[in-house]
């Protein structure tokens, strides 16, 4: 049931290092596959469990997801990154996405206010993401949340 176009009984969880913390990964990954178009590159080269369970032992990366009767609805992977100029650290959104049925519906900026929460564990300052100029909804999302900076982006492949 939704009101003000907020979903009910949706829950926010930050990952751990359990059974049911790897289960709602895969489902995680499951989303970004289908939100991304991307099947190859999230469900392709499926890693094991004991992999997956090694990175959400790490501090420094935050894996959260949106729950609705148990059903992960949306997520985010994190980076913590920890900074030398000052003793505080910025934490980078590499991945988010909303199952289509749930977006525009407040789950995306509610998961990001979430993740905020968890960066003051690490002392962090700052999270950021990016947006590419042809994604809309997700740049007026970020606009509503942040400041804006103009980047350029470059993937350097490893040979």
């Amino acid at each position: 049931m939704e009101t003000k176009g907020q979903v009910q009984d949706i829950q926010f969880i930050r990952l751990n290092e359990g059974k049911e913390s790897l289960m709602a990964l895969r489902d995680l990954n499951k989303l970004f596959a289908e939100a991304f178009n991307e099947p190859d590159t999230y469900l392709g080269g499926k890693p094991s469990d004991e992999y997956l369970l090694s990175l959400l032992s790490k501090k420094h990366i935050i894996v959260c997801v949106a729950t609705v009767n148990q059903k992960v609805v949306a997520g985010l992977v994190g980076y913590v990154m920890e900074k030398f100029e000052q003793e505080r650290g910025e934490v980078y959104i590499y991945d988010l996405a909303v199952e289509e049925d749930y977006r525009r519906k407040q789950v995306a900026t509610n998961i990001i206010l979430f993740l905020k929460d968890e960066a003051v564990i690490f002392g962090a300052w700052v999270v950021f993401i990016q947006a590419n100029p042809e994604d809309t909804p997700a740049i007026r999302l970020y606009e509503s949340l942040g400041i804006r900076e103009e980047v350029f982006h470059f993937d350097i492949a490893i040979e």
